[in-house]
């Protein structure tokens, strides 16, 4: 059972499980490739709708992706929603599938990091989320290691790639722009260790194959590196016009909360067994 099935990374993971396991997938507002899969309706803010859809699957498997998936939406939802469809969500889907001996993959996020520590954080690092969505994630990193005897929580790196119908984040908008010669500003003071969408849906999908639970894992690409340098490979790649690449720091943003290195070290995850492609073979 996958949640969030709609979403960037949620239409990756309906074709690469797909190929592997038997798959029910959902969406809550809009169904994207879900309508090619086995495919089930759920609001994340009903628990009973939670509950009944859990008691209907009874999965061998729970990857929990769904919610509120970015700083800007859970500014505009605000703190209460926020939590609400991130954290009291996750308790009652990790209480679940304790209850089931369900394997739950948690999708977290690497902003629960403090980003002035440096480069390349292991998963000891300091935690000091900045923003209400990461709080949330954080948050319910903590539901799912009190609540459930057999998970994963995954914190994810800043995902890129081309979204699939019409689903969009900012490396599909700097592609357009850069298409279109017009100029798109980048920041050049923040690092992350970027993984691929599909990259990480096959990451994801050989993970499940891996008879290891009870950790916290983080998930990224080896390359540390800012959206500027992101943007100068794009261009590269494509022969796109780098003088449309607008160097821009996050102070220059009207209230954006500045995270500046939560780049971070994945041995933990090749150790595994599991490796993310070169960035240069993904763009």
């Amino acid at each position: 059972m996958l949640t969030g099935g709609s979403g960037l990374l949620g239409q990756y993971l309906n074709i690469s499980l797909s190929s592997k396991y038997e798959l029910i997938t959902t969406y809550y507002s809009e169904k994207r490739n879900c309508i090619n899969y086995n495919y089930r309706k759920l609001n994340l803010e009903n628990n009973s709708e939670i509950i009944r859809l859990f008691n209907e699957i009874k999965p061998d498997i729970v990857i929990h992706a769904g919610g509120v998936s970015n700083s800007n939406i859970a500014d505009e939802l605000g703190k209460e929603l926020t939590y609400k469809i991130n954290v009291e969500a996750a308790k009652i889907i990790s209480d679940l599938c304790n209850q089931n001996n369900t394997k739950l993959i948690y999708i977290s996020t690497d902003l629960v990091y403090d980003g002035e520590q440096g480069e390349f954080l292991t998963e000891s690092a300091e935690l000091n989320p900045e923003t209400v969505y990461a709080e949330s994630k954080l948050a319910a990193e903590f539901e799912v290691q009190k609540l459930s005897s057999n998970y994963l929580i995954l914190r994810m790196a800043l995902m890129f790639g081309n979204g699939l119908n019409g689903s969009q984040n900012f490396f599909t908008f700097m592609i357009n722009n850069l298409k279109n010669q017009k100029p798109v500003k980048l920041f050049v003071d923040q690092y992350r260790t970027p993984l691929e969408l599909s990259d990480s849906a096959r990451m994801i999908t050989e993970l499940l194959d891996k008879k290891i639970t009870n950790e916290i894992i983080n998930f990224g690409g080896r390359e540390r590196i800012s959206r500027f340098e992101l943007g100068e490979l794009v261009c590269n790649k494509y022969n796109f016009d780098p003088s449309y690449l607008i160097k821009t720091k996050m102070s220059e943003i009207p209230n954006y909360t500045a995270v500046a290195d939560v780049s971070m070290n994945t041995d933990k995850l090749s150790k595994i067994g599991i490796k993310s492609s070169k960035l240069l073979s993904v763009l």
